[in-house]
């Protein structure tokens, strides 16, 4: 009896101990999940905290990185075969745009903020730019990626400028450039020292791209060369600033902007009416500034007054056709560059004339310049051609000496009175 009566007491205070006990280990768990959560809470300040204080050691090693990887693809884009050059500019491209997010991401966080109205205004600018520059062209920034940094950086006046001359090649030597990493350019013409110098730097430097450093900001106005006050208004500007001319045979020269006039405006007076005051004198009226544009030495003369010539660089437009790499060696070296584009780059393309430069997406494929190149020139009197060819000889030759280079442009015109005279 003494026995069960135990038995019954005990199990009586099983359940209530192990109640006790589930009880407590529940109220323990809770407490140590509770502080763990605090914890950790408290920990992510301090995590805030290291992430911004690094992002001032590291902003400049991610600029320093975008370039080198800048640099790699350029190189290895004419290395590559089709099927391997597409994955791995589509690999590059990947990387660069996770790379702008992040210099974007530091920029916002380590800079102070804009106003929203600073911020839309910046935003709507940019989109009107871009609409206008894919307006004028046929071909985009987005054709090639290699050059396709984005708008992050730092806007600054430019460091060289093609100044000239009209028709001689200067479009063509400006989206040879821009496959550059070095290189941001202005794709439209500002015309800033000649039609818009009323709206001051400011205006002209905002239409700039965004550099980082050691990258050069460049633009291109052809018309600039025979702007009489261009000289003294760039120089008031940037006295080290570099120049670039590319000039053509005057003559050639003449008749591909004659060409040009009159796919826009067909009832103009033939290429000999406009060439002579009077024909059969052999008067010719170098007030035309087709013709007045040719006589090159004219020009020169007018910027020799306020830059030295080894700020200037001459372009032959002729060896720009024959041999793009070549010339196009001269130019980096003078603007201090590294040879980046070489002949991998271009392919020759016969309907057209001139070269063209090869699509990062694919290697084989050629990117030209749009129909308002190379247009077929209307047929010119042979006699038109050997009195402007008469004409020109003396400028040519003071051209030479002034700029201590020979261009060759009367062999041109010797074979072609060879040629007219069979």
């Amino acid at each position: 009896m003494a026995f069960w009566s135990s038995t019954s007491v005990f199990t009586s205070k099983v359940p209530r101990k192990i109640l006790f006990m589930f009880t407590l280990s529940l109220s323990v768990t809770y407490l140590f999940y509770s502080l763990m959560s605090c914890y950790n809470s408290l920990q992510f300040p301090l995590q805030e905290n290291y992430a911004y204080q690094g992002r001032l050691v590291t902003e400049e090693t991610t600029f320093v990185t975008l370039r080198e990887k800048l640099y790699s693809a350029s190189q290895g884009l004419a290395e590559f075969t089709e099927a391997e050059g597409t994955t791995a500019v589509s690999a590059v491209r990947d990387h660069a745009q996770a790379e702008q997010r992040t210099v974007e991401w530091i920029r916002t966080q380590a800079a102070p903020t804009k106003t929203a109205a600073a911020a839309a205004a910046a935003a709507a600018y940019h989109t009107t730019a871009l609409e206008r520059e894919h307006q004028e062209f046929s071909t985009t920034d987005s054709e090639l990626r290699v050059n396709c940094t984005s708008d992050y950086g730092e806007k600054k006046l430019p460091q060289a400028i093609i100044i000239g001359v009209k028709k001689g090649g200067t479009r063509a030597l400006l989206e040879a450039l821009r496959v550059h990493p070095d290189v941001r350019a202005v794709g439209n013409e500002p015309h800033f020292f000649d039609r818009n110098y009323e709206k001051g730097l400011d205006w002209y430097k905002d239409l700039m791209p965004s550099t980082l450093e050691g990258q050069i900001t460049m633009e291109k106005t052809p018309s600039y060369f025979v702007t009489n006050h261009a000289p003294k208004r760039i120089h008031s500007m940037a006295r080290d600033i570099k120049l670039i001319i590319v000039v053509r045979n005057p003559v050639t020269r003449a008749i591909s902007d004659y060409t040009q006039t009159l796919s826009k405006k067909p009832e103009i007076p033939t290429f000999e009416v406009l060439a002579f005051k009077n024909r059969t004198l052999g008067l010719i009226d170098a007030s035309w500034s087709a013709l007045r544009i040719g006589i090159y030495a004219l020009h020169l003369e007018s910027w020799m007054q306020y830059f030295p010539l080894s700020q200037m660089h001459f372009v032959s437009g002729e060896r720009l056709i024959v041999d793009p790499a070549g010339e196009m060696a001269k130019v980096q070296d003078f603007l201090g560059l590294k040879r980046i584009v070489t002949d991998k780059h271009f392919y020759f393309n016969k309907t057209k004339g001139f070269p063209c430069l090869k699509k990062p997406e694919d290697s084989s494929t050629p990117r030209c310049l749009g129909k308002s190149k190379g247009r077929t020139h209307p047929k010119i009197d042979t006699d038109v051609i050997r009195r402007l060819h008469k004409f020109y000889k003396p400028f040519n030759m003071m051209f030479y000496q002034m700029t201590g280079q020979n261009f060759e442009w009367e062999l041109e015109d010797d074979s072609e009175s060879r040629s007219s005279q069979d």
